[in-house]
């Protein structure tokens, strides 16, 4: 058992975890096509499967929307967003990629739009 594994077996309270444990243990349950190999084969499957989940995700808000706001679909919509993290781990470390530094990135470059007044625009490099 790993040791992800193992801080998450206690269902009484929420293990406290960081991106890179999250990111690394993934492989752990890689069991798909191509898994491992770091080809053009496994970055589309986890793609599509990224793709799908977050299509889970605008289902169950859509549902929100139709049907009213309760907890249950909000638990079923965290559930989901559960999964596009298992995806957006596999996808970064098939691409040698830390989630943890993709993210700060990120923040970064939200930072500066916002600073420049830019964040409500559109394009890659504003």
């Amino acid at each position: 058992m790993s040791n992800l594994a193992e801080k998450t077996t206690d269902t009484t309270s929420a293990p406290t975890i960081t991106l890179k444990e999250y990111q690394d243990w993934t492989v752990t349950t890689a069991m798909y096509p191509h898994a491992e190999t770091g080809n053009v084969e496994e970055l589309m499957y986890l793609a599509l499967g990224l793709v799908g989940e977050a299509g889970e995700v605008a289902n169950k808000v859509k549902k929100l929307f139709r049907d009213g706001d309760n907890q249950d679909l909000r638990t079923e919509l965290a559930k989901e967003l559960g999964d596009v993290m298992w995806y957006m781990g596999r996808l970064s470390s098939v691409l040698d990629v830390d989630l943890t530094e993709t993210l700060a990135k990120n923040v970064a470059k939200l930072e500066s739009r916002k600073a420049r007044g830019v964040i409500t625009g559109s394009g890659d490099n504003r």
